[in-house]
């Protein structure tokens, strides 16, 4: 199995060379760059934008932001994270340029611990729910608890992700979560509540 920031083609540079050698004018570096990528990078943007569209919009202005800002890399992360963050970002500003026309996110999460198992919709209401409560955090907030909680990186891989410290991670996850917890609070009533039998 090839090495995570090594696969793709049979070119054998790593990340930082290929970014590096973009900088310097290479042709075909970024594309190599990216086409190891692709895939990750698809799927943070699937799950922080909206819909399909929305995501691949913001994939596409992710990239040629990367494209042009390529000579800015810092070398104190790692290629794959600073894709990773522009991807982030770029989700969140479409978000926000189209909050005008908010369509509902369905979230890529396990809800089945509050529906109930005969209610084949809920589900989707409860997706739904959860969606549009992550839509009423600041965006700091809903970067690391979408980092943490729903791409599953540790409080230190989303820090060096978001380009915090781990305290700034751990404070804006807590502060999410409880801001959450109000804004969903009718769902845990009504998951403890029996249901009846018609």
């Amino acid at each position: 199995m090839a090495e995570w920031g090594k696969v793709g083609g049979d070119d054998s540079r790593t990340d930082e060379e290929l970014l590096s050698a973009h900088v310097s004018g290479d042709r075909d570096a970024f594309g190599i760059l990216i086409t190891r990528h692709q895939g990750h990078l698809w799927a943070v943007a699937r799950r922080t934008s909206h819909t399909g569209e929305d995501a691949a919009d913001a994939l596409q202005d992710a990239l040629l932001n990367a494209h042009r800002m390529a000579h800015r890399f810092r070398a104190d992360s790692k290629v794959s994270s600073w894709l990773h963050r522009i991807v982030v970002n770029a989700s969140l500003d479409r978000i926000r340029r189209n909050k005008s026309r908010l369509t509902v996110p369905l979230p890529e999460f396990d809800v089945s611990q509050f529906a109930d198992p005969r209610d084949h919709h809920g589900d989707i209401d409860l997706s739904m729910s959860v969606g549009r409560a992550l839509d009423t955090l600041p965006p700091e907030q809903r970067d690391a608890i979408v980092a943490v909680d729903i791409e599953g990186y540790s409080i230190a891989e989303a820090a060096a992700l978001l380009g915090v410290p781990d305290g700034t991670i751990k404070s804006r996850c807590a502060r999410g979560r409880a801001k959450l917890a109000v804004v969903l609070g009718h769902l845990r009533n009504t998951a403890d509540e029996p249901t009846s039998n018609p």
